[in-house]
């Protein structure tokens, strides 16, 4: 959460001049509402069922820069969307980045309320994340303009 894959993605995508697609963003537009929404109505496992899907519809595209949410990675299934259909970038983000951004943010985030909470899920999520296929270190000074091009030097380099 709040490592950066909506702006960094945003910015990859137009270097690369391909289409950008948030999954939260086609998750709401499915769901007619907030992510917090519907896990506050419906619970996490629903939301999960509809990212799945989500994702699964994305990942059609020819060529595109898919941001998934913080959790998404998380689920063996999505990881297996992603390994057929593209290429896992993990923006690797300190806790202490992410939660300064987090509470910066207007967004709300139903599954990290607390500082306490949002460290136990980042915890357990880092060695999901250690799976992706490139890894981006993210600084407090890093940009997005900085992390694209690093992302599109190891996408070279592959």
């Amino acid at each position: 959460m709040a490592s950066g894959k909506t702006t960094v993605g945003r910015t990859l995508a137009a270097q690369l001049d391909v289409p950008f697609i948030d999954l939260d963003e086609e998750i709401e537009r499915a769901a007619g509402c907030t992510i917090a929404e519907m896990i506050q109505r419906q619970g996490e496992a629903a939301f999960r069922q509809l990212e799945t899907a989500c994702l699964r519809e994305a990942s059609t595209q020819k060529t595109a820069v898919i941001s998934l949410g913080g959790g998404a990675f998380t689920q063996t299934i999505n990881r297996e969307v992603v390994a057929q259909t593209g290429i896992s970038v993990w923006l690797d983000a300190p806790f202490a980045l992410c939660w300064e951004r987090i509470q910066r943010d207007a967004v709300v985030r139903p599954l990290a309320p607390t500082s306490e909470e949002a460290q136990a899920r980042y915890r357990q999520r880092v060695p999901i994340y250690e799976q992706a296929q490139i890894r981006i270190p993210v600084e407090s000074d890093s940009t997005p303009m900085t992390l694209a091009a690093t992302i599109m030097k190891q996408l070279r380099d592959r």
